[in-house]
């Protein structure tokens, strides 16, 4: 007790595990030992858990001093609750419910050895969880240089955008000077399981000279850098990891929490990557595919642009058939990983100036790359401009403006179908998801362009696969007017993180400048973009939900939001009735656990309203 004496083992295995040449107790007093293993028995038996137990040995008697329910790693804990159920002493139900869902990302990414040194540079948002060791990067072009030659490299950026996917992609891990726990580079890093600090504010990044600074010290591209995305911090050198361990009792335990719970669990997904994980993982589909990372591949980005020039529908439709074929085959490859699994698919949603370069010198280099026009290229992007794009000319919009462009992508998704069908026997399940709808004659308009659409390719092929069309619900009014939107839709998904920016107004990679202060004042209990806001955007979706099944009893609905990983958003999704949630693939482990539990504590909930 006093900290003076060394230690020795209290068991022959244990000592001679650890090779200490002092008896154990089990040899020195054995007598003693027996009585101690007999009353850690009980006492493990009477409180139903693994217990802290304090005691001496004074004269040949034992004395128990303290006991208590014993603090453990997230490890640990998956440990403890598996060997309690085996051995009889909880049920399995109850090992379900001592785990805490988010504690599995411990156990899902690698992480920084709790003794190495940490010399912290600067720190962000803990944005996604693990941590990486590379050179410094601060373009994404260069990321994937240097990762093919076979460098590990961690990408600097002030902020990502959906052009910077194949850096990130061949990035260890990933920082970024501006954004929220729901910015792009905090999405993505999540759904691609790295680590990523994100709004690290601190950190002053200058790309002509190839630096970045913070705390008074100036980084250079090529040095290397170590991020824990557990913790929101950058440090300076290589930090020694510990690798993450899937073991025996992490797939028996998830294995308990499948049979209790009714939710399902989809993956946000639409590289094979992605897919692959997922499954592995246990994802029952994919509940979001966004089309529009699929459009930034260097393969088919030339051909978007080219349609983006376009000036009329007869030159859009030229350029879209040379993308047709690279979405048809990213969707053959997604729906065979998903083997006969629902993929949902939403149509291409951000505005169009997302795919053409920013500035002057940026257009200047693409049009003597490519062969454009350079004036052209510059007159169409002052056209695209618009004040604030993210409520602008984006989404569902797209497709009634350039209805050519879901054409495409409607019959790139059946086409894939049908072959997967033919090369397989088994018919995939797409559901056609149309983002940003508002208004019934909206979802009417689509529903018909899409029905039509798909008539032309299973004429043409002779054959049909069923499929589903439904709407993303990310704005106030679709949620309030559910009702119109669910005569023409048969799913609802629910894209929380939209749908948490338009009911607050509040932009979510901007917020990071002012939402700490509504944190720290009690304003907020919790990031609404990280925690479902149960009151205001939950009260929509309640709304939804009830308005939409009066209409259509049957009506599929979950939520695609990142709010899909988070176990207090997911318990909510299991009192209003949802379907499903859909999250980063490497939360599938997470919302399957929480799913579980959430469904644990309704039933608990019903037997508590019969004994009343």
């Amino acid at each position: 007790m006093a900290g003076i004496r060394t230690p020795q083992s209290l068991t022959r295995a244990g000592r001679e595990e650890m090779g200490e040449k002092a008896p154990s107790m089990e040899e020195a007093m054995p007598v003693v030992f027996a009585e101690f293993v007999d009353v850690v028995g009980r006492l493990e038996s009477h409180y139903r858990d693994m217990q802290d137990i304090e005691f001496t040995v004074e004269q040949g008697r034992l004395w128990m001093l303290q006991t208590r329910n014993g603090k453990r790693t997230a490890k640990s804990a998956l440990k403890v609750a598996v060997d309690l159920a085996s051995e009889g002493v909880i049920s399995q139900e109850e090992a379900v419910s001592r785990v805490e869902p988010a504690a599995l990302d411990q156990l899902l990414h690698p992480t920084l050895d709790p003794k190495a040194e940490r010399r912290v540079v600067a720190a962000g948002l803990p944005a996604s969880p693990g941590a990486a060791t590379g050179k410094i990067v601060f373009d994404a072009d260069e990321a994937e240089r240097l990762a093919q030659a076979g460098d590990a490299v961690i990408l600097v950026r002030e902020e990502t955008s959906p052009e910077d996917i194949h850096g990130m992609h061949a990035a260890r891990g990933i920082v970024t000077a501006r954004g929220g726990m729901t910015s792009h580079a905090a999405v993505v890093a999540r759904g691609m399981g790295r680590p990523c600090v994100s709004g690290a504010g601190e950190i002053s990044i200058d790309e002509k000279a190839g630096t970045f600074t913070a705390r008074g010290r100036t980084f250079r591209a090529g040095e290397v850098i170590t991020i824990d995305g557990s913790k929101g911090e950058v440090l300076d050198g290589a930090v020694a990891m510990i690798e993450p361990e899937l073991t025996g009792d992490f797939q028996t335990l998830m294995a308990w929490a499948d049979k209790v719970r009714r939710l399902k669990v989809r993956a946000n997904a639409e590289t094979p990557l992605d897919a692959r994980t997922a499954r592995g993982f246990g994802a029952e589909g994919i509940g979001l595919c966004r089309t529009e990372h699929m459009f930034f591949d260097d393969a088919r980005i030339a051909a978007v642009r080219e349609m983006i020039l376009a000036d009329d529908e007869k030159r859009r439709r030229e350029a879209l058939a040379k993308i047709a074929p690279f979405q048809t085959s990213d969707f053959v490859e997604l729906l065979t990983i998903m083997a006969g699994l629902p993929v949902k698919v939403r149509l291409l949603d951000p505005p169009l100036h997302e795919f053409i370069p920013h500035t002057e010198a940026e257009m200047d280099a693409l049009a003597a790359a490519q062969g454009l026009d350079a004036a052209k290229l510059k007159r169409r992007a002052k056209e695209l401009h618009e004040t604030n794009p993210m409520l602008g000319h984006r989404g569902c919009r797209l497709g009634v403006a350039y209805p050519e462009i879901y054409e495409m992508q409607v019959r790139a998704i059946l086409e894939a179908a049908l072959e997967v069908k033919q090369a397989s026997g088994q018919a995939p399940i797409p559901e056609i998801m149309h983002p940003l709808v508002a208004l019934g004659l909206e979802m009417k308009y689509l529903r018909e362009l899409t029905d039509r659409t798909a008539r032309e390719v299973f004429a043409g092929a002779g054959d049909s696969v069923d499929y589903l069309v439904g709407t993303m619900v990310e704005l106030p009014r679709a949620a309030l007017r559910a009702g119109d939107l669910a005569q023409h839709a048969e799913f609802f998904s629910f894209g929380t993180n939209d749908l948490t920016q338009t009911t607050f107004g509040i932009s979510r990679d901007d917020s990071g400048h002012f939402l700490q202060a509504y944190l720290d004042k009690g304003i907020f209990e919790t990031d609404p973009f990280v925690r479902l806001d149960q009151d205001g955007v939950g009260d929509l979706i309640r709304i939804a939900e009830e308005r939409g099944r009066a209409v259509k009893p049957g009506l599929k609905m979950g939520i695609c939001g990142e709010h899909g990983g988070d176990p207090s958003s997911i318990a909510f999704c299991e009192t209003v009735g949802l379907d499903y949630v859909s999250c980063s693939p490497y939360r599938v482990p997470i919302a399957r656990l929480a799913a579980a539990q959430a469904a644990l504590s309704a039933r608990s909930g019903q037997e508590r309203e019969k004994d009343r």
